[in-house]
């Protein structure tokens, strides 16, 4: 490693994050120190449909208050807690955040959230077979909305910039590579 790490120590926690300092040396014999924010595994799910009348996506909406501003996303989140199992956590996400249940659900990849700063991986699912059943959003999401817009539309709102997650785009972007690619199965 070009980066060896000195000594670490946790400056702040709650049940969602933690976040730790640790003092560094580089190869270059140089020390400095890293902050880094570490968070428990999330899954973020594309909620796929295809029907007579097209394609179409499930959306979640909602105050992000980090920003300051309501954002329309793919459902996704996290148990806080390390060890899970990632379709079940998949699944779990998507049923409480829009109701829907999923016949099949495939793992696209699993890619790592803002490293630069934060250790947090992101297991991407695809949802198809959906069926409607009722939400059940935590204490968090009480300003929830679920929104049902087609292929196109997300298209659009992607380019015009009314999409600004970045996990919504990188599962995207994935599950658009994957389709070029004749589906390849994955491995959880």
């Amino acid at each position: 490693m070009s980066i060896k790490t000195i000594s670490s120590r946790e400056v702040y926690r709650n049940p969602w994050t933690s976040v730790r300092e640790d003092v560094i040396e580089r190869a270059n014999g140089q020390r400095g120190i890293y902050g880094v924010v570490d968070k428990d595994p999330a899954s973020i799910i594309i909620p796929f449909e295809k029907t007579e009348e097209g394609e179409f996506l499930y959306l979640i909406e909602q105050f992000r208050y980090t920003v300051g501003g309501r954002f329309a996303e793919f459902p996704q989140g996290g148990w806080e807690q390390a060890d899970v199992v990632p379709e079940e956590l998949a699944r779990g996400e998507l049923r409480e955040e829009t109701g829907l249940e999923a016949e099949r659900m495939t793992l696209l990849g699993t890619l790592q959230i803002a490293y630069g700063v934060m250790n947090q991986r992101h297991y991407i699912f695809l949802a198809e077979g959906l069926k409607q059943g009722s939400p059940d959003p935590d204490v968090e999401e009480h300003d929830l909305v679920v929104r049902r817009v087609s292929v196109t539309e997300f298209e659009r709102m992607l380019l015009a910039g009314e999409i600004v997650d970045n996990c919504s785009v990188a599962a995207w972007g994935l599950y658009k590579v994957w389709l070029e690619h004749d589906r390849p199965a994955r491995q959880g």
